[in-house]
């Protein structure tokens, strides 16, 4: 669901250079660096949106000491580094015709960070773009479209990175009255705001105590944290009513949603067909994440849909999704196994072609509401 344009300019070595397919439609790709993952998805256009042919994701920590230290560390870089040149070899042996790669908070906050992309383009030959906290968020709306409810007036999107945490507040009322869906157009969006801390920053910012007695209070110091940087802009503000008249439901597009949501499915291993799309109330969340909180580390990592990677992060990131269910309450939360990769397809796809290049690899224009 994405996409981008090609440009006339020399040729260029290195994955993000545009190929030519042999036959059948042309591959696209996307790549997503965040503070915590490294994620990329290959697809192919249908006449549904698109078909995915390749994915890759791994854990890399990029964010890893940032808060303390300003800085992207050694080890860190060179985590992301490994997984960026599996990245380009997959994207080398698919022939993806069209990428695009970006960046987010890590890189954003990091004083190394424009460093770190030029090493990345000399050692891989990807040509990561560094993103805005408003794009991150509009590209998060983009890759969950069709997750949103026609039938209800508002909707407010929620990404819970590594790093940052964007929200989206989208008028539904007024699409619906525009065709919706049937429109080929793209819900107006009312404001967006994004709080510097994710599931990497706020577990570093407050360190889970030994004591299990000092448990509760360190999980609400957390969620009082995030209220205290959550702002929400006029535009949102104006959907107020919509959401207090229970007219309006959430988009979740996160790894702490998608573990929320398989925690409450008591699933044994994460299964991202019953997962992606589904509805759980929020009352049923918060359950999820209350019961999380109340565990150690060695606790959650039983859990099926956590395991060791996710113990230590996953309470931060119940923390900032309870702050904004209690902050902007609805009935229903719908789940996202997608976000931002969904988002840069859609845009490459739809994009039409023009010349020139902003930043590295030509691209089309970002995305619009």
């Amino acid at each position: 669901m994405a996409k981008d344009a090609a440009g006339s300019e020399p040729a260029r070595s290195g994955p993000n250079r545009p190929r030519r397919q042999s036959r059948g439609e042309p591959l696209y790709g996307a790549i997503d660096l965040g503070t915590n993952n490294c994620r990329m998805l290959v697809a192919r256009k249908t006449r549904e949106g698109f078909r995915v042919v390749d994915a890759y994701s791994r854990i890399v920590r990029l964010g890893e000491g940032l808060g303390a230290s300003g800085t992207l560390s050694q080890a860190a870089m060179d985590r992301a580094l490994e997984a960026l040149k599996v990245c380009a070899q997959r994207l080398e042996k698919k022939h993806v015709a069209r990428l695009r790669a970006i960046a987010t908070e890590a890189c954003r906050r990091a004083s190394n960070g424009p460093a770190f992309i030029e090493r990345v383009r000399e050692e891989t030959g990807l040509e990561l773009e560094i993103v805005t906290p408003e794009e991150e968020a509009r590209l998060a709306v983009q890759g969950s479209l069709d997750l949103l409810d026609e039938g209800m007036d508002a909707a407010v999107v929620v990404d819970i990175g590594g790093g940052s945490t964007e929200l989206c507040w989208v008028d539904l009322a007024e699409w619906r009255a525009r065709g919706g869906f049937a429109s080929g157009g793209r819900p107006p969006l009312r404001g967006w705001s994004t709080m510097p801390m994710g599931v990497v920053t706020l577990s570093e910012h407050f360190p889970e105590p030994e004591d299990d007695a000092a448990r509760g209070e360190w999980y609400e110091a957390m969620k009082a944290h995030v209220r205290a940087h959550m702002k929400a802009p006029k535009g949102a503000r104006r959907l107020r009513p919509v959401f207090q008249a229970g007219k309006a439901h959430m988009v979740g597009t996160s790894g702490t949603v998608t573990s929320v949501a398989g925690v409450h499915l008591g699933l044994e291993r994460y299964d991202r067909s019953r997962v992606d799309g589904l509805w759980i109330e929020t009352e049923e969340a918060h359950a999820v994440c209350r019961r999380l909180a109340s565990k150690d580390a060695a606790g959650r990592a039983r859990e099926g849909c956590i395991g060791t990677e996710r113990a230590d992060l996953v309470v931060a990131g119940c923390a900032i999704l309870e702050a904004v269910m209690e902050a902007w309450p609805t009935q229903r939360m719908r789940v996202g196994d997608r976000g931002l990769r969904e988002g840069l397809l859609l845009n490459l796809m739809r994009k039409k072609r023009r010349r020139g290049r902003r930043g590295g690899a030509p691209r089309g224009k970002g995305p619009t509401s």
